[in-house]
């Protein structure tokens, strides 16, 4: 009897900064957990090229590199049982990135939201629409696609804000199978809403953006003095305290038991002295990291021990990525000339792929689904929707009944059904006759 296939799951983490507490809690911890579970084979790798786009200090990319690959060993990734690896380290990966530019339209990759970003910052300047825009930039979501599809990854955690980026790496699976036959697995986006994130020191979400941050493995005093300089209210000690709201106590809570938890709101409402409650907090902290801290030291000054674990883990990396390239590379005609006449001969034609739904949640907390063909051409769009549930619905009326339930759904789509082009048409009439087979 044979095993069940391994669900590949793939982080990466761009290469930067320094990790502070807000990352080892809301990143590092939960996935170093996650490797350990049976039935997962878990990539992570330090996103070098990505940090490119971002960050025009060679230096501060090299000790970046080695701060976070140091942490995350520090805090007990194994790289025997994982593959740990650099980006930059694994060549197939741009040469990937290119035959996916080769796939993508450019339209897909104006709607990405960094770029969008940008240029809504020109507009409200007055500046040219493509000031600061790179290349870098506006593909950067084809590399990221890169990443994924290279090792073929189920899985790949983001935030609600990043999802963007997996539709695109699905778009872009799609097109290119739509082309040159089944071979890149299109992902999944791995929503955790329990992840915990950390209010920094002033109470706003931990961020270097906000100079707010509490430093991972900084020593062990520098640590004791950002947790004092937290902000708190004036209420004196003996008068009850809130928890609710209290920054202090978010962060004990996301190291702390259910038990440690309940005794330190206890506490709040007993009315702890502010500084008596941020000792308490240091040493729940260190007794955690203090353990790890040892470590993360002995590796940033010994480079050379975490620069073989990850050579090590591109030894791995490559010997998925080599021959999946070689494969990738004879699909799209990239073949060597003397090759047998059987190769040379154009293969079958594949069967076209169906067009997508695709559902998603917008800022507006609304729900949205969308079609789109093989190319990523959009071919509907709806309005908003109250719950996912309702959306669901709808996108299954489509699928079903084909055209006919575009008149029945037409005040929540953005095309009226009289204006449905052909290829929407052809598009619904395509489901419907899959869903009934």
């Amino acid at each position: 009897m044979t095993s069940p296939t391994p669900t590949r799951v793939l982080t990466g983490i761009t290469t930067t900064g320094t990790p502070h507490l807000g990352n080892y809690v809301g990143s590092i911890r939960a996935a170093v957990r996650a490797s350990r579970r049976p039935g997962v084979r878990s990539f992570y790798f330090l996103a070098d090229y990505h940090a490119l786009i971002k960050c025009d200090d060679p230096a501060r990319i090299q000790r970046s590199t080695l701060e976070i690959a140091a942490s995350w060993l520090a805090a007990g990734l194994d790289p025997e049982q994982v593959t740990f690896y650099r980006q930059s380290d694994i060549p197939e990966i741009p040469e990937l990135t290119w035959l996916l530019t080769c796939v993508t339209g450019k339209g897909v990759l104006n709607r990405a939201h960094a770029y969008k970003a940008m240029l809504d910052r020109n507009a409200a300047t007055g500046a040219d629409p493509d000031t600061d825009v790179t290349a870098g930039l506006f593909m950067y979501p084809v590399l990221m696609a890169a990443d994924i599809l290279m090792f073929n990854a189920h899985q790949v955690p983001v935030g609600r804000d990043q999802i963007q980026h997996i539709e695109m790496a699905r778009d872009m699976a799609a097109s290119f199978n739509h082309l040159y036959g089944e071979h890149l697995v299109p992902p999944e986006a791995l929503i955790d809403d329990n992840v915990a994130l950390l209010p920094g020191l002033d109470g706003r979400k931990m961020s270097k953006s906000y100079d707010n941050t509490i430093a991972l493995f900084g020593p062990r005093e520098q640590m004791r003095r950002q947790i004092m300089g937290i902000v708190t209210d004036s209420r004196a000690p003996g008068e009850p305290k809130a928890t609710e709201g209290s920054a202090l106590y978010q962060i004990y809570r996301a190291f702390a038991a259910d038990d440690e938890a309940a005794a330190f709101a206890r506490a709040f409402a007993d009315g702890i002295a502010w500084g008596d409650a941020k000792q308490q907090l240091f040493e729940r902290i260190e007794r955690e990291i203090g353990p790890m801290r040892a470590r993360y030291e002995h590796l940033v000054t010994h480079p050379e021990e975490v620069e073989a674990a990850l050579q090590a883990g591109a030894r791995k990396a490559r010997a998925i990525a080599a021959p999946f390239m070689r494969t990738l590379r004879h699909a799209v005609g990239l073949r060597p000339l003397e090759a047998p006449a059987a190769l040379a001969q154009a293969a079958p034609a594949p069967k076209a792929a169906l067009p997508t739904f695709k559902q998603y949640r917008e800022k507006d907390g609304r729900f949205y689904f969308k079609l789109a063909d093989a190319g990523g051409q959009v071919l509907l769009q709806s309005k908003g929707f109250d719950s996912p549930r309702d959306a669901g619905q709808a996108v299954k009326r489509l699928q079903t009944e084909g055209p006919a339930a575009l008149a029945a759904l037409g005040g929540q789509l953005e095309l009226p059904a009289e204006q449905a082009p052909p290829a929407l048409v052809q598009a619904l009439e395509r489901l419907a006759q899959e869903a009934m087979v």
